[in-house]
């Protein structure tokens, strides 16, 4: 692996020849050096997470240009980082000393959608919300909807295998990918996967590539299945005078086979957060507030939050409310959505990602308080109560370095509590360098090799986002 510095805007006789090279391919306005700018593209939001400066950044337009890019890199023994909007929170993106950072959003295209195949091919630079609006025409539905629907993008959501708020009922990111065009390390483009609801020949490579956080390839095309349309939502939320009475709902609803379209949770912390930035009249005394919906539509979506509402009372709740109003039921969510955004005003965020058994949340929430107690930090969880994915976000002042200190020491306290109710280190947000010493101790050691070992396959050089997910080895 050839490290690099940053180098001059135009070839000139102190210019690398790989730089040069890839300026004649993409020409100047796709290849930038100047350092105010790659700067921009260091990191991604995991502020935290190491980066590194990167010697150029590549924007390119096609799949021809990608395939160039990686084929000069090989070629000259440089590192490439994959990037899309940057919106990750595992430093997955994050910039490597001397490296390309490879950035796709200019390959933002909705190629096709196709209403009697269900499906829709998609570049990678196209914005998740974009996309659900553009299949919503054709009465069709791209159900993963990461927090950060409205600007992330699917590449980074496929190369991080991410969730959101429909998981409960819909999956992840993986459930809905039928084909991929990917570009290998040395430049050779890939297209594997099938356009067919059935399709079974060979390896299932596109599930490879879907959560392997740009370390396999640089996804430049992918082919999604697509739901029908939603109705329109039923809406339920109740609050709680104990984490306990909220665990007790959520373990009823799985055994009874109430399945909503979302079921989320926020704890005291959030409530009060979301409430002093909305001034939305939230129970600020309440210790966990559910928020659940329904889109089965009409009289099935008022039986199945009602059936949800008994439960909630059943466990002893204090307030319930159910609305087949969709501007009251945005107005809900809205304050779901605006957990993260009304934590960072108190400061810097340190966002976990830990996923449990569902039978464990109640304790899992308990646990944060106690780790908050301990550590002398405010940490606040939000999550996605039907699936178990907790967000636990650890707010501190980074220039207090022994405050920092707790948080970290926090951050890994939720990442061993999380392990040790059988649960995993991340969710949806992914690995990245954030969290790649914790890999191990969760897949062992056995698993890692083979994770490796399928790595040196595809990129025998390690030159494709270097540091990332696990070392070399």
């Amino acid at each position: 692996m050839t490290a690099t510095t940053a180098t001059p805007t135009s070839p000139d006789a102190a210019t690398p020849d790989w730089l040069a090279e890839l300026t004649a391919a993409l020409g100047r306005d796709s290849v930038l050096t100047d350092p105010d700018v790659t700067a921009s593209y260091a990191r991604d939001q995991a502020m935290l997470a190491p980066a590194g400066t990167p010697a150029a950044v590549v924007l390119p337009r096609t799949t021809e240009e990608v395939s160039a890019v990686m084929r000069i890199a090989h070629a000259h023994g440089v590192p490439v980082v994959p990037r899309g909007a940057g919106s990750g929170l595992a430093g997955a993106a994050n910039a490597v000393d001397g490296a390309i950072t490879l950035v796709m959003t200019r390959m933002d295209a909705v190629l096709e959608v196709s209403t009697a195949d269900r499906l829709a091919v998609v570049q990678p630079g196209v914005v998740n919300k974009a996309l659900r609006d553009e299949v919503a025409r054709h009465g069709l539905f791209y159900p993963p909807d990461p927090s950060s629907y409205d600007w992330c993008t699917i590449g980074g959501n496929l190369a991080n295998n991410s969730g959101g708020l429909c998981c409960v009922k819909y999956g992840v990111t993986t459930d809905y990918v039928l084909g991929m065009e990917v570009v290998l390390a040395d430049g050779r483009v890939l297209r594997t996967g099938r356009r067919t609801v059935k399709g079974v020949a060979g390896y299932d490579l596109p599930k490879l590539f879907v959560g392997s956080e740009g370390t396999l390839g640089v996804i430049t095309e992918a082919t999604l299945s697509l739901r029908p349309a939603p109705r329109t939502p039923v809406t339920l939320v109740a609050t709680f005078s104990s984490t306990a009475q909220t665990g007790q709902v959520v373990e009823a609803a799985v055994s009874c086979g109430v399945v909503p379209s979302l079921m989320e949770v926020m704890d005291r912390t959030c409530i009060r957060a979301v409430d002093d930035m909305l001034k939305a009249d939230l129970d600020r005394d309440a210790h966990a507030l559910l928020v659940a919906q329904s889109d089965a539509g009409g009289e099935a979506a008022v039986a199945e939050m009602e059936v949800l509402a008994q439960l909630c009372r059943d466990a002893g709740c204090d307030l319930v409310h159910v609305t087949d109003d969709a501007a009251e039921g945005d107005l809900l969510l809205a304050a779901r959505r605006m957990a993260l955004p009304a934590l960072e005003q108190l400061g810097t965020t340190l966002i976990d990602d830990v996923a449990v058994p569902r039978s464990r949340i109640a304790a899992f929430l308990d646990g944060c308080d106690a780790i908050a107690r301990e550590r002398g930090l405010v940490i606040g969880v939000v999550g996605h109560a039907g699936d178990g994915n907790m967000h636990p976000t650890i707010c501190f002042d980074p220039t207090d370095a022994e405050q920092a200190q707790r948080a970290h020491r926090a951050f890994d306290d939720i990442l061993e509590l999380g392990l040790s109710m059988g649960g995993t280190i991340t969710g949806e947000h992914g690995v990245g360098n954030l969290k790649s010493e914790w890999l191990e101790r969760e897949i062992g050691p056995v698993s890692l090799d083979v994770h490796r070992s399928i790595k040196r396959a595809l990129d025998p050089s390690g030159l494709l986002n270097p540091g990332k997910m696990f070392s070399a080895g």
